[in-house]
């Protein structure tokens, strides 16, 4: 298993990230991302920078089109105080089965900051995907891994997270008081 060693990136934040956040309202978090063809040094680099982005802006996931690039790259640490837990890095990923059970619980967003609500996703996913090596693989999830996952894929595919609230209300609510244009969801919630 490749550690976060081998990528050479320490869990710290960055004065100055490598990479911009591009927030609710710009289009390419709106566009399907575009697969991988190959996982090569450039890639790696690019997840490099994204790890050192998603941490200095204390994120426990970060996809790449939300630092404008449309490829389907995403990392995720659920363990950003464990130094010797390497951060997670799907290339490609795929889900390949959900639960039936489904969990309603808050999220969050380094696309939307400030805003936290309730989404409800399946508790469990199995996804596949290339590491930072282009190793395929594949992973059972559940709890706040399996959470993030879906929330990262979404983005993958051009879905935000404020897309599946389902307190359209609260939604409003918040979303203007955050600044954010209602009229940038794209509700698919249930």
């Amino acid at each position: 298993m490749a550690t976060s060693e081998s990528l050479g990136i320490e869990k710290k934040k960055l004065k100055k990230p490598p990479l911009q956040l591009h927030y609710l309202g710009d289009r390419i978090l709106r566009q399907p991302a575009k697969r991988v063809a190959k996982v090569d040094d450039n890639v790696r680099q690019v997840v490099r920078q994204m790890l050192q982005t998603m941490y200095s802006a204390d994120g426990i996931g970060l996809a790449a089109p939300q630092v404008g690039i449309n490829k389907q790259i995403l990392v995720i640490d659920i363990h950003l105080d464990d130094p010797d837990v390497p951060p997670l890095v799907m290339i490609n990923p795929v889900i390949k089965e959900v639960s039936e059970d489904l969990e309603l619980s808050q999220e969050g967003c380094l696309s939307i900051p400030g805003v936290f609500l309730e989404v409800r996703r399946p508790a469990m996913v199995e996804v596949a995907y290339k590491d930072e090596w282009g190793r395929p693989q594949t992973l059972v999830a559940g709890g706040l891994l399996a959470r993030a996952i879906q929330h990262e894929i979404d983005h993958l595919m051009g879905v935000m997270f404020v897309d599946r609230v389902e307190n359209q209300a609260l939604l409003r609510h918040e979303l203007k008081e955050h600044g954010f244009a209602n009229s940038t969801v794209r509700s698919i919630a249930a």
